[in-house]
């Protein structure tokens, strides 16, 4: 990885809960094991945090976002990892005035606009788990929690919302990405819940190989999600799982009318998404010398529920919904 990857400009921290607002200089390598929490020090009890932002017309909405997540009980620490480093640095120290938080908000600044940079290893990270999202979905508390237990499960796998696959295109003999209705390989960074030990993994392991990989995701804009997902199969030997959501909104999805979220992301600005991310699997698969990804079926829910229909109001509607 190119050393420009690895440098902060600026490291604000709003402490607002204590009132306190303080700036620290950034750690010099983030790959360096002494400037992070140690192993037997990490919290399995709580969780942290990641989100990524870069629009400055989303602030009021990653605010938002970041203080609802703050206010979970088991949520130790939320970083905001800001990509547009043309942002100036007044408006990132107002981005949480308004809000009352439980956990602290700590904006961190990047010198570069590197996708890579939302898996960098954290020295303020002290949770064996970390969620990984985007400003631009609100996922309810509840089902965070419901994640988070299911991540507790199975902490070797990567645990999301959204879904999607990888597949082989048996007429051109490659690799594609695409929707399958009833099986699934990866899951997107809308929102992830995985080992924090993967921060490392993916940014400061795997040699030569990797280094391309992360290369490429600096070249194409896009794909750091696909890239670890194949960090995660490669360790775990098995394929993501995918949880049930009871109020997830992603407003960057073509089919909402919120205007004013839509194409404003890095990724999103780029043309032919679909074809371009199976470029990305097909050249991940070539420098990293196998294909790790594996495919997971089924989606964990919360509960099963009466599963039967019933009449309410002229409508049709699960019998649960009656009580």
């Amino acid at each position: 990885m190119r050393p420009t990857i690895f440098l902060f400009s600026l490291l604000i921290f709003l402490e607002i809960s204590g009132g306190l607002r303080t700036i620290q200089p950034p750690a010099s390598d983030p790959c360096d094991p002494r400037t992070l929490t140690p192993p037997q020090f990490l919290r399995s009890d709580q969780l942290t945090v990641l989100i990524n932002g870069y629009s400055e017309s989303r602030l009021h909405l990653l605010a938002s976002i970041a203080a609802a997540y703050s206010s979970i009980p088991f949520v130790a620490a939320v970083l905001i990892i800001w990509g547009n480093p043309s942002t100036p640095i007044e408006t990132l120290t107002n981005l949480t005035n308004s809000y009352y938080t439980a956990a602290p908000i700590t904006v961190l600044r990047q010198s570069t606009s590197s996708l890579n940079s939302r898996f960098l290893p954290r020295q303020q990270i002290a949770t064996r788990a970390v969620a990984i999202c985007d400003d631009d979905v609100e996922i309810d508390s509840k089902s965070v929690e419901f994640a988070f237990k299911i991540w507790n499960s199975r902490p070797d796998n990567l645990i999301g919302f959204f879904s999607r696959s990888h597949d082989l295109d048996l007429e051109k003999k490659t690799w594609i990405y695409t929707v399958h209705p009833d099986k699934y390989s990866i899951v997107l960074t809308k929102f992830m819940i995985m080992n924090t030990d993967y921060l490392y993994k993916y940014s400061c392991e795997g040699g030569e190989a990797m280094a391309k990989a992360r290369a490429l995701v600096e070249e194409m804009v896009n794909c750091e999600d696909i890239l670890m997902n194949f960090v995660a199969a490669k360790e775990s030997g098995s394929g993501p799982v995918l949880v049930e959501g009871r109020r997830v909104r992603d407003r960057g999805d073509a089919r909402n009318d919120d205007g004013e979220v839509k194409g404003v992301g890095l990724s999103s600005r780029r043309r032919e998404h679909r074809k371009r991310r199976g470029e990305c699997i097909r050249e991940f698969h070539r420098v990293l010398g196998r294909m790790p990804l594996l495919y997971s079926y089924g989606k964990v829910v919360s509960s099963v529920g009466e599963q039967g229909l019933c009449e309410k109001g002229g409508k049709l509607v699960f019998c649960d919904e009656l009580v």
